[in-house]
């Protein structure tokens, strides 16, 4: 028995290590045929605390409850456990070995204990868990929906199998040690001790010695099968997710959302005034992809946590964030062969490897690198061209991926390419797009028209609205409001316009606007992939706003939109405009604490709150406008299902405003649907992009018969000035 459990062990050993091994190095080497990227290393100190800290705190995990804390277990006993995997090769060779100094010290045994016990309870928590979510089942509504599920049960069956061995070979330990009675040692495993202890001495040996090449088997049969499959995400991730951690965009721990990545080629950020000739414009091949996007391919555990909070797969569209990344790092490992051996294509299109290069790749991964990166099923694409428009850049996918994975700005990049390099997108945002070039707004209104409020609000409440430079001298602004294009010209986020000036105004806030200087912040044709309208209306604005604010104590900005707010606040210091920028909400907040602001007047009902994509998950203010609703009287606030990190988003995002949603259900409707279960009186929330997203489906609703008529729509702002306003007085009676 022992001779075979020897030989067997270090045969599985060998070659699972040999294996293992080797797709280590292969998986380094496919990484590396991503574009360079100098960014992802800077603050060593840093990244290696922001590494410690997810893996440790179990940062992202533990936000889903005992999902979070049996991981935790799995995790940390998978590397803190090893030493039983020491332990049983000595046993091969001597069942009562132990590891010099610390075996038989006291601490190590209870801990080794505790980890094994929690490591196997662990795991068949995620089993169970599993299980009760199969695809078959749940279908589209399970994350685990298009996971390879083979690998994700060969894994947990692994993992349970060697839990359960170290708990036996811990009985059998303490029955071979001779243990009569508990002890500290033996906490979890000493009722295994006493089902063992009758049984002969050599019988002992001889279970140990199984034991030990079952635990042995089990671990390197595991290393075999990673070993020849290295794209199994599910498996390589527990070593690549603390390389895909390091190398995160945001050194300090933050999630890649806020910012997009300024639009580089072979690692440099691209000179839009003088690109060079042979600059790739975006991502047409999946080697156009930083590195690091090609190691987030790689790491994806396929646990679904970004498909089950997406908006699009959500509302019955192809969209599937976990999906998308499996179907480029399939891609991604079938097409390395040809990289690897030297092929590609020009931006022509043509074969830059010879053909002696090429001459041993295998017909499949020829056959791959033939594949357009985006195309149809009958194109043979990679990526479908519904999938890629359906993203509304929301960013549940980026806040919920447990390993860091940046969808959004791999997404982005794939549309760059298509719009700035192949034409090809949605045919309603040409309009917007066209309208944006040639009026600075997605309407293709008349530029005097973002005066249109400021005249109806004199003609409504007599208050005049400065603008500066003009009306006003920018050393008296305290702070220049940003409209924004739908602040200005849009019906209903105008009223929200109106409503913010007369707050600010009533509080004695000195503030003025751009008036017919201001143009779109370039937001939208960002994120449709137009990095170069995107550069034209940045640097515009930025010229324009240094020169209004130069005299300015301070370059402060508040904007109502959220859009325009993070663009300008995270995405123009690429453009060289630095400025300090606050939400509305932001400052309506301040405002009512100083008590510049004092809300009396009660407004009744029942109220919930839409979290706006890109003030919640983008730019973490979730407080403000939940604060704001408490200070006004009358209100009885109650959270929708998915609020806040997990908030789901309006469907306007990602410029998808100007697109039709022709797949699924309506992602408007069903924000509504969610709002409606709570039976409201007001639907809030603080962005106009928002606010007409959940107006016009409110409004289908009450057209059903499926709302209450008196269901109002309404931004934060105007809750508020109604609360503020002075109730008209009533009319003295008149004596008989």
């Amino acid at each position: 028995m022992q001779l075979a459990a020897i030989v067997i062990s270090l045969v599985t050993t060998v070659i699972g290590t040999a294996l293992a091994a080797r797709a280590a190095a292969y998986i380094y080497k496919v990484v590396k045929t991503g574009a360079p990227d100098s960014t992802r290393t800077a603050n060593p100190v840093q990244r290696t605390k922001t590494v410690a800290v997810e893996f440790l705190g179990h940062t992202r995990m533990n936000k889903w409850g005992v999902v979070g804390v049996a991981h935790w277990f799995v995790a940390v006993g998978f590397f803190t456990l090893v030493s039983t995997l020491v332990t049983a090769f000595g046993q091969l060779f001597d069942a009562e070995w132990v590891i010099p100094v610390i075996g038989h010290w006291l601490p190590f045994e209870i801990f080794t204990e505790l980890v094994g016990t929690l490591t196997t309870l662990g795991i068949a928590t995620l089993m169970v868990i599993r299980l009760l979510s199969l695809p078959g089942r749940a279908g589209r509504k399970s994350r685990f929906a298009g996971s390879i599920a083979w690998q994700a049960f060969y894994v947990e069956y692994t993992i349970l199998g060697i839990g359960l061995c170290i708990m036996i070979l811990r009985g059998l330990e303490g029955a071979l040690a001779g243990v009569e009675s508990y002890e500290a040692a033996y906490l979890v495993s000493y009722p295994l001790v006493v089902a063992f202890r009758g049984l002969a001495h050599g019988t002992l040996e001889n279970l140990i010695y199984l034991f030990a090449m079952l635990k042995i088997c089990i671990s390197f049969a595991w290393a075999t099968t990673i070993g020849i499959n290295p794209s199994m995400g599910v498996a390589w991730h527990r070593f690549l997710a603390f390389f895909n951690i390091y190398f995160k965009r945001e050194e300090d721990g933050g999630v890649a959302l806020g910012a997009l990545r300024p639009m580089t080629s072979g690692g440099q950020p691209i000179d839009f005034e003088d690109p060079a000739d042979d600059a790739n414009f975006g991502v047409s091949q999946v080697e156009h992809f930083a590195w690091k996007g090609i190691l987030d391919f790689s790491t994806c555990t396929e646990c679904g946590r970004c498909q089950s909070q997406c908006p699009a797969w959500n509302t019955g569209k192809p969209l599937s964030p976990k999906l998308l990344i499996m179907s480029l790092r399939e891609h991604a490992f079938a097409k390395a062969p040809y990289l690897l051996a030297g092929g590609g294509k020009d931006a022509e299109g043509n074969e830059i490897g010879t053909p002696e290069q090429l001459a041993n790749v295998p017909a499949a991964a020829l056959a791959e690198a033939e594949r357009p990166l985006i195309g149809t099923a009958e194109e043979n694409g990679v990526i479908d061209p519904d999938v890629l428009w359906s993203c509304t850049t929301c960013g549940a996918c980026v806040e919920q991926c447990p390993v860091d994975i940046e969808h959004i700005d791999h997404i982005v990049d794939m549309r760059r390419y298509q719009v700035m390099i192949e034409s090809s997108f949605p045919t309603e945002a040409g309009t917007m797009l066209k309208n944006l070039e040639n009026k600075g707004n997605p309407w293709g209104m008349a530029t005097k028209a973002r005066l249109d409020w400021v005249k109806e609000l004199k003609k409504e409440t007599g208050i005049e609205v400065p603008v500066i430079g003009e009306d006003i001298d920018p050393a008296e602004v305290e702070y220049l409001y940003w409209v924004g294009c739908a602040g200005a010209l849009e019906d209903r986020a105008k009223k929200t316009t109106k409503a913010f000036a007369e707050l600010l105004h009533t509080a004695g806030v000195k503030f003025a606007i751009l008036g017919k200087e201001e143009t779109c912040s370039g937001d939208s044709p960002r994120r449709l992939g137009n990095e170069f309208l995107f550069q034209m209306l940045g640097a515009q604005n930025v010229e324009t706003l240094n020169a209004a604010l130069e005299d300015a104590p301070t370059k402060r900005i508040v904007a109502t939109c959220p859009h325009c707010f993070n663009t300008i606040a995270n995405e123009y210091p690429q453009l060289g405009g630095h400025f300090e920028v606050i939400h509305h909400t932001q400052l309506l907040q301040h405002l009512i604490d100083e008590g510049k602001l004092l809300p009396v007047n009660p407004v009744e009902g029942l109220i919930t709150y839409h979290d706006p994509c890109y003030l919640g998950r983008h730019n973490k203010v979730y407080s403000p406008p939940r604060e704001i609703m408490d200070k006004v009287p009358g209100l009885r606030q109650q959270e929708m299902h998915r609020h806040k990190e997990r908030g789901f988003c309006c469907g306007a995002g990602g410029a998808r405003m100007w697109m039709e949603e022709r797949i699924g259900k309506r992602i408007n409707t069903e924000r509504v649907d969610e709002a409606l279960s709570l039976n409201p009186d007001i639907v809030s929330t603080a962005c106009p992009f928002c606010l007409v997203m959940l107006s016009d489906s409110v409004n289908g609703k009450k057209n059903e018969g499926a709302a209450k008529e008196h269901l109002k729509v309404v931004d934060v702002a105007q809750l508020l000035l109604d609360s503020v306003k002075a109730l008209p007085a009533e009319p003295e009676p008149v004596e008989a």
